[in-house]
């Protein structure tokens, strides 16, 4: 029955509310559910992790519709000045008429279990919003949809705009590799899931005899996220000319001994407890691509409820780690060399979910290597089906400069038709940034002038702010007219926060009421 009136509700949504995500206005309302539910183990190797749901706060900024209404659910509640920072970036909307259209709910748990699943505790708070949200004119969004998710939508009557949770195999990293074979897009050799380390062992053995040009292998889990989960073998040591001298049972004895020494890029994970996850989600192994010039690319795209692909963006993303195997931030767009050719692989891998029945927002992660005559290959490497690190900056844009991305070359144009760059990240950390409240840094935003001039389109918006205190950690998305200049906001802004945060003695300011 419940997954009969799932259907239902997703076919509500395929019939009456295409569009609704590039927020062109509409008398609706919009249940936002920024729960990460996702691997807890994973999870818990991001710093900060719990203020990941503060990254979705780029969707306040569809109150600038006078009729939108918005619900905002958090583990825990917001700082009144965080929502106030976000309303006051609305273009012609008086505060007090978006402040009345926005409800903010907290389930006052911070534990690291998913958002959806604290909800689903709490019947008082469910009835609440289910009395808030108006039948036929509602919709619930998310960062990522899974079973949780769905009974969550169930239990309000809610249609879910994601894709459908019994479709996120094709989410996953033998479901993308699936995908690259189906559309014939280049992806590096590798192999299919194993399901303990014996079996990986004996598969990783299978792919470097058949490809023994291999450098290394990128051992992954199956549902890894941001790169956290990814692992690097390097080659086992074997005598003579590895690994051709050697058997296929020497090899696979070799590699089976250096499983427990792989070089893994989440900063606290361990041999035990990545061994334990093998039979829970499965692990593949994938040749690690080299190249003397290497970046990392990816493309972003949107499926309507129609069932119309459309290609949003395109960025080169900034990775970090051991082996630069780990999301930090992303610049927009990518590099014109290859720019629209990741626009044509991801309409490609878009048309593919489409045909599956996804809906909302996929991503598809590449390395690209440049060759010698200038050229660049690209490999596909995942398909992310969520809300990933590249699509709170990109809408963020969008909302805020009225623009649009032209795909005729994959730049993005403000309403005035100027041209627009920016550098995002979810991880500018400092030691100095450490005991700064969202008080101070909006003393620092209008004390330097840090803020997002809404006359030129430009400067930087702030998110994860929640997060600065106790992690010195903070996430932030730097708009400029090029490239270069993106790039020296972001270099302004992060000097001048390491600079305040080291003064300890420049105390906020108490209001006019509260001095004696």
């Amino acid at each position: 029955m419940g997954r009969d009136r799932f259907q239902q509700l997703q076919d509500e949504l395929r019939q009456g509310w295409d569009g609704i995500d590039f927020g062109d206005g509409g008398d609706y309302d919009i249940l936002v559910v920024p729960s990460a539910s996702l691997d807890p183990a994973e999870l818990a190797q991001v710093a900060g992790v719990q203020h990941y749901e503060e990254r979705l706060l780029f969707s306040l900024i569809r109150l600038r519709h006078p009729r939108t209404r918005l619900i905002y659910v958090t583990s825990q509640p917001l700082a009144p000045i965080v929502i106030d920072y976000y309303l006051q970036l609305l273009p012609g909307v008086p505060f007090s008429h978006a402040r009345d259209r926005l409800l903010n709910l907290s389930v006052f748990d911070n534990s690291l279990r998913p958002l959806s699943e604290k909800l689903l505790e709490r019947p008082r708070l469910l009835e609440r919003i289910r009395q808030a949200m108006r039948p036929g004119r509602s919709v619930m969004t998310c960062y990522n949809a899974t079973a949780i998710e769905r009974q969550l939508a169930l239990a309000l009557d809610l249609p879910l705009f994601a894709t459908d949770p019994e479709l996120a195999y094709w989410g996953t990293k033998a479901g993308s590799r699936d995908i690259f074979a189906e559309c014939q897009l280049p992806h590096p050799p590798g192999t299919g899931l194993a399901r303990s380390p014996e079996e990986l062992a004996r598969k990783a053995a299978r792919l470097w005899q058949a490809e023994p040009q291999l450098p290394k292998l990128v051992i992954k889990l199956n549902e890894g996220i941001s790169g956290e989960g990814n692992a690097i073998l390097d080659p086992p040591d074997l005598t003579g000319d590895w690994p051709r001298q050697g058997g296929p049972a020497e090899l696979e004895a070799a590699i089976a001994t250096a499983l427990p020494r792989i070089r893994f890029q989440g900063p606290h994970e361990t041999w035990p407890s990545y061994r334990d996850r093998f039979a829970q989600m499965g692990v593949l192994a994938e040749g690690f691509i080299d190249g003397a010039v290497k970046r990392s690319p990816s493309v972003q795209g949107y499926i309507h409820p129609s069932g119309r692909v459309e290609v949003l963006s395109t960025h080169d993303q900034i990775l970090g780690g051991p082996d630069g195997q780990i999301y930090l931030g992303c610049r927009f767009p990518a590099a014109a060399e290859y720019r629209l050719p990741l626009q044509h692989y991801g309409q490609a891998v878009g048309e593919a979910l489409a045909r599956r029945g996804s809906l909302d927002r996929y991503g598809v992660d590449f390395v690209a290597v440049q060759q010698d005559d200038g050229s660049w290959d690209l490999q596909a490497i995942e398909i992310n089906l969520r809300k990933g690190g590249t699509t709170h900056p990109f809408m963020t844009l969008k909302y805020l400069t009225n623009g649009h991305y032209d795909p005729r070359d994959g730049t993005f144009r403000s309403h005035s038709g100027q041209e627009k760059h920016y550098v995002a990240t979810d991880n500018l950390c400092h030691p100095a940034y450490h005991g700064l409240l969202p008080r101070d840094l909006m003393d620092i935003i209008a004390e330097q002038q840090l803020h997002f001039d809404s006359s030129t389109k430009t400067g930087t918006i702030f998110h994860m702010i929640g997060c600065l205190s106790e992690f010195g950690k903070l996430g932030m998305t730097c708009i400029g007219n090029s490239a270069e200049e993106a790039d020296a906001i972001y270099r302004r802004v992060e000097q001048i926060l390491i600079e305040e945060g080291s003064q300890g003695d420049r105390a906020t300011a108490l209001p006019l009421s509260w001095r004696s």
